[in-house]
């Protein structure tokens, strides 16, 4: 696990320095605190004769064969170099099949089977490798850059051509650190970072600065780049199975996926929350081991966001060695160091707590399993509930016709975190829309004419003609013909989990040199996963039938019929009090940066009512001050 940085240029005035590459690999130390490397060959030749010069920066975490593996890697000529942030899960399959053929290694890691295979296959190598990734390999005989992400986007991959001349880097701080790549804000990112709370790839908050998609590569070549997709993933095609083939299968593969990401050379625990997801992570990972498994959980001095009494009950029940960490999570304290680390508005407040015990877990080991996918593989979130619900109900009759709903529509907003009351009033306003416009509608921070009501007239001129709610049409367009949930369900695998829930993993833990890895995420079980009929996941409004069904006895039942929690912060208190003088200071002053975007007003009367309880706009404020302090920190 480490941080990749690096460029390729081919005139004098758009070289790279040694000094640069030095501040573009320095500034991700966090992602790599035990080693430092550099490569750079300012004078290579291409077979016409043009000079191209080329830089490679790697800052290391040492996993696996610590005394070797040192980054930029290269073959036996030289001809290849590598340097990749991840892990490949599956790199002693591949080595010995690369040695059968008769190449050799230098060092006993994972990436050297990456340069060998490229060597062997080119760019089809990406389609044989599991794991998590981020690469960049130089390849001197074909005079070309390439880069690749793993399938889900797992690990981050941002670049930029400009000026005869890419720039790439594991986050956008290294591009930032490049004078004139960073210094445009793109106004269609602000607007679909204010719908998703995070901005969509291919795009970033930068004009012109873009992220590498999940399951693509990408060639630099003669001074061109060509993005392809490698990963043919195709969610709209169901696999009939029955229930006990399927019941082995999803065994096999989750056994052999939390197996495979057992390996590692430092310590190595789990993240239990006490949800199913990590409990059965955990509980695999114990039946794999013949000690105790360490296990981490954070707890927090409110009970509606206190969850650790379970993952105590499925420690004990595991046998596992369980750390319970408590925090009293401050806003003010945090908001700062999140905002630098995220490099682009990130408005998820569950960044919060992974940050904490990500840092609290980082004291005792150095790699981390999580349960994070389970709900979108197996169709575990209350949303898809209510889009299976209301499709019901549209079918049944008009909107207009629902009884009650006048009443339920004009009941004062509830400050409760799991409010019935709110969760019912936005369930009522998406019925009558299309559906996949329904979904976004439970989706969204700031709804499509809360968003317009609140802009400047200056900040609307300056949109282009778009629509946020193209990336998740896009995304739910690729499962046409699969039925409601299952298309919500592979609409958030494409979107949801790449762009909020991997990215927060990445730069939490990264943050801390920790090592995060996700089982339920081997592209092998999300494959499996969303073949199967829904029937096998959800039924009766009830998700994750498949996996009480096949691992049920792993752990406590009440698991399972427990109330889902989430992983979640008191955000709207934290707006009435500890975070109210931030709020005014800033978002509310006279220099707010916020102010061409929107109409001060129209911010002051958020602010008002939800210090007041009408309302509560907690995660519209958190999402609001994040903007403003990115852009006091960026701009």
């Amino acid at each position: 696990m480490c941080g990749i940085t690096g460029a390729v240029w081919r005139e004098d005035r758009a070289a790279v320095t040694p000094d640069l590459l030095r501040k573009m690999t320095d500034v991700i130390a966090h992602r790599g605190p035990d080693d430092s490397q550099m490569w750079i060959n300012p004078d290579h030749c291409d077979a016409y004769g043009n000079r191209v010069g080329v830089g490679l920066g790697f800052r290391r975490l040492s996993i696996i064969d610590i005394a070797g593996a040192r980054q930029p890697l290269s073959n036996e000529d030289g001809s290849v170099r590598l340097v990749f942030n991840g892990e490949i899960y599956n790199f002693q399959t591949l080595r010995r099949r690369l040695e059968g053929t008769g190449h050799s290694f230098a060092t006993h890691g994972d990436g050297e089977s990456i340069v060998h295979l490229y060597e062997d296959l080119g760019t089809d190598c990406f389609s044989q490798l599991n794991g998590m990734f981020a690469i960049a390999i130089w390849d001197a005989a074909r005079n070309r850059l390439v880069l690749a992400r793993d399938r889900i986007g797992q690990k981050p991959l941002y670049y930029a051509v400009k000026d005869d001349r890419l720039v790439f880097g594991s986050e956008l701080k290294c591009l930032a650190t490049v004078p004139g790549v960073c210094n445009e804000i793109d106004p269609a990112a602000v607007d679909e970072f204010l719908t998703y709370q995070y901005i969509p790839h291919p795009g970033t908050i930068w004009k012109g600065v873009r992220k590498l998609e999940p399951g693509h590569y990408a060639v630099y070549e003669n001074g061109e780049l060509s993005v392809h997709r490698y990963w043919n993933f195709d969610p709209s095609v169901e696999r009939p199975i029955g229930a006990r083939e399927a019941q082995e299968r999803l065994r096999e593969l989750l056994t052999d996926s939390v197996k495979l990401r057992l390996q590692s050379d430092v310590p190595l625990g789990s993240f239990l929350s006490g949800g199913i997801d990590s409990s059965l992570i955990t509980a695999i990972a114990q039946s794999q081991s013949s000690d105790p498994v360490n296990t981490f959980s954070i707890g927090f001095p409110i009970a509606d966001f206190d969850e650790t009494k379970y993952a105590a009950q499925v420690a004990e029940y595991l046998g596992t060695k369980h750390t319970r960490f408590e925090v009293t999570p401050s806003g003010v304290d945090i908001i700062d160091k999140l905002v630098w680390h995220f490099d682009e508005p990130f408005g998820d407040s569950s960044a919060v707590p992974t940050w904490y015990l990500s840092e609290l877990t980082k004291r005792e080991v150095t790699v981390a399993l999580s349960g994070d996918g389970g709900d979108e593989l197996f169709a575990g979130y209350e949303r898809y509930q209510a889009l299976w619900l209301s499709n019901k109900l549209q079918r049944m009759f008009p909107i207009q016709k629902i009884p009650g709903i006048g009443l339920i529509q004009r009941l004062p907003d509830s400050n409760k975190r799991r409010s019935v009351i709110r969760r019912g009033k936005r369930f009522l306003e998406a019925l009558g829309q299309p559906t996949a416009r329904r979904y976004l509608n439970w989706l969204q921070i700031f709804p499509e004419s809360l968003r317009a009501s609140m802009y400047t007239d200056d900040f609307v001129s300056s949109l282009p003609d778009s629509d946020p709610f193209a990336f998740l049409d896009s995304v739910w367009a690729r499962s046409k013909g699969r039925d409601v949930v299952t298309r919500a369900s592979t609409s958030d695998i494409l979107s949801y989990l790449p762009c909020d829930l991997c990215t927060k993993v990445d730069i939490a833990s990264m943050g801390h040199g920790l090592e995060v890895r996700q089982p339920l995420l081997d592209y092998r079980v999300v494959e499996f996963a969303a073949s199967l009929p829904v029937g096998m996941k959800f039924r009766g409004r009830r998700g994750k039938l498949i996996l009480q069904d096949t691992f049920g006895s792993m752990i406590p039942s009440s698991i399972f019929t427990r109330k889902k929690m989430g992983f979640g912060i008191p955000i709207g208190a934290w707006f009435r009090d500890e975070l109210k003088p931030m709020v005014h200071d800033t978002l509310l002053a006279d220099d707010a940066k916020i102010a061409p975007i929107f109409r001060k007003e129209a911010v002051a009367e958020m602010v008002r009512s939800h210090e007041t309880s009408e309302q509560n706009h907690g995660y519209r404020l958190w999402n609001l001050l994040i903007l403003e302090k990115w852009l006091r920190q960026w701009t």
